[in-house]
């Protein structure tokens, strides 16, 4: 967060600005969108409302910004994805940085006229060196360079990486004097719950798969709208249209449970690649998160800051008109969620 600081302190919008980029690097670290709104919920809007920021704007940014996380790897949405529709979990995490940051930079561009027109300020607390503030959060930088760089190599698997993110963090813990037994033991418990979760949602995800298959299903509707719809583009905007409803009443992960299975072969049949429809229904989803009037990340930012629903809707308009162009631009400019698979791989 001090990294964060120090390098948009010249940015309009001050600690907005770093809330969207804590979210950016927290990608790397915690997977999960909700445990990254939850910790800014906590740790930045307090701050933010004593240098200005109405409690609103900050809730908004805040929410907003945690929908990065699941897209910059390793993202949990990529993992499950990933299972469901057979699709390298590797490929997913590299192509995910792209997505991550046309939102991060359009966020920030966003976050900054925002700032700009109400002139919220832009003031540290105390001043620190760009060189000591890098320096102190180098190691912590290197977890996903660790992970993609280990995967890519062939040094390890996605799964594998998992647990070579879990030694070097407890060996950072010790060095930055963080280490506990009762942090591992938290750890440990937070672990199993999310495991278990994770993994009951890829058992049904199977068993739901093979039952599709098993009726035909996917090839029914295949046919369906292969003789309905003929432009790959009219079906992706059908697509968007599909998963940006659902993910208002439904969670994310319950969702690629019943339409992934149902969707990708489909989508395969247009000739649209497995990773860019990975990416377009993986950003849907973190649309929804933030959507009322089930949107998960709303409801746990503003049940931590005391936001209203209400005033927290009128004040992400503007941001949820950018995420539709980011959406579009996901959807129609494949170099988006592709440019580095085809570079890495």
């Amino acid at each position: 967060m001090r990294f964060c600081e120090v390098l948009m302190r010249r940015v309009p919008g001050g600690l907005a600005q770093v809330n969207v980029l804590l979210s950016t690097l927290m990608g790397g670290l915690s997977g999960s969108n909700l445990a990254d709104a939850a910790m800014e919920a906590k740790m930045l809007v307090p701050e933010m409302e004593k240098r200005g920021f109405s409690r609103e704007f900050s809730s908004v940014v805040t929410a907003v910004s945690a929908m990065i996380t699941p897209l910059i790897p390793p993202g949990i949405a990529m993992i499950i994805y990933g299972s469901i529709a057979n699709v390298s979990i590797g490929r997913l995490f590299v192509a995910g940085i792209g997505p991550g940051l046309l939102l991060c930079i359009a966020l920030m561009i966003l976050v900054g006229i925002i700032s700009l027109r109400r002139r919220y300020t832009n003031e540290m607390t105390e001043y620190v060196s760009l060189k000591k503030a890098f320096l102190e959060a180098l190691f912590p930088l290197l977890l996903p360079i660790i992970i993609i760089g280990g995967i890519r190599l062939g040094v390890f698997t996605p799964t594998e990486a998992g647990a070579v993110a879990i030694i070097y963090a407890v060996v950072l813990s010790v060095i930055y004097r963080e280490f506990s037994l009762g942090n591992i033991f938290k750890a440990l418990k937070e672990t199993i719950a999310t495991t278990a979760s994770i993994m009951m949602i890829v058992g049904a995800a199977s068993a739901f798969a093979w039952i599709l298959t098993r009726e035909q299903i996917p090839q029914r509707l295949t046919n369906f709208i292969i003789t309905s719809v003929s432009n790959k583009y009219v079906f992706l905007l059908i697509i968007n249209v599909l998963l940006l409803v659902v993910g208002m009443f439904i969670e994310g992960n319950a969702s690629m449970i019943v339409l992934v299975p149902l969707l990708v072969p489909v989508a395969r049949v247009f000739n649209i690649n497995d990773i860019q429809f990975a990416m377009i229904f993986i950003f849907n989803n973190a649309i929804g998160a933030i959507s009322p009037p089930m949107g998960t990340l709303m409801f746990v930012t503003c049940g931590i800051t005391k936001c209203k629903i209400v005033s927290f809707i009128r004040e992400a308009l503007p941001f949820y008109l950018l995420l539709l162009i980011c959406l579009l631009m996901l959807t129609f400019v494949p170099f988006f969620s592709q440019a580095l698979v085809n570079l890495v791989y």
